[in-house]
């Protein structure tokens, strides 16, 4: 289910929003007309959190107890007031460092693998409608609305047939061969790409 693919990924890759990003977590959507196709059994279906190195995690799970101290609003507003204020703290400190790491899962280059998340466009193809080159983001609204998450919770994607989208809102599940290579523009910075081979939208499981 989503909520269990996307949400928990969320808490791990941005600590500071633990409280408020399970709201974010959109509702599964209908399969597209003829049903979704089935499902390559060599690729590994992963986790978010599956990207973020071990020591990394633990201190993204601990954020200082200052974030606690976030604005009333809409939570759209208490996201973006506890990540300017994860900004704030002292540069060296470990929760900081984790917060903007580039640092991978060595063990992921080269993997066949299935992940879910957002897409956030960059490249038109030559019709301008079909999506060619975008990042993949845990949550809605990341390197959008909101600061983007760290490098190793973005996914450069590169398809070449290209994706029509009918909103941001829609999350889908990308097939491919993942590596390790960084990528960055002046949207964010991804700690991972991916070559798609296949991309499916979405529903619950």
């Amino acid at each position: 289910m989503l909520v269990s693919v996307l949400s928990p990924c969320i808490r791990a890759a941005c600590a500071m929003v633990v409280a408020t990003l399970i709201f974010l977590t959109p509702l599964p959507l209908p399969a597209e007309e003829g049903g979704a196709q089935p499902i390559d059994k060599a690729f590994r279906t992963i986790e978010w959190i599956d990207l973020i190195p071990q020591d990394d995690l633990d201190a993204l799970l601990n954020p200082p107890e200052s974030l606690g101290d976030i604005v009333d609003g809409s939570v759209e507003d208490q996201i973006a007031s506890q990540m300017q204020l994860a900004m704030d703290q002292a540069s060296d400190s470990r929760y900081q460092q984790a917060l903007v790491s580039a640092r991978v899962v060595p063990e992921f280059d080269g993997q066949a693998i299935r992940l879910p998340g957002f897409i956030v466009p960059l490249e038109f193809g030559q019709d301008q409608r079909g999506i060619t080159k975008f990042f993949l983001v845990p949550y809605f609204g990341a390197c959008i609305h909101m600061p983007p998450p760290p490098p190793n919770q973005i996914v450069y994607a590169e398809y070449d047939r290209g994706i029509v989208l009918d909103s941001l809102y829609q999350p889908y599940w990308l097939l491919g061969v993942l590596s390790t290579s960084l990528v960055e523009n002046d949207t964010a910075i991804a700690a991972y790409s991916i070559r798609v081979e296949q991309i499916e939208v979405y529903i619950e499981e």
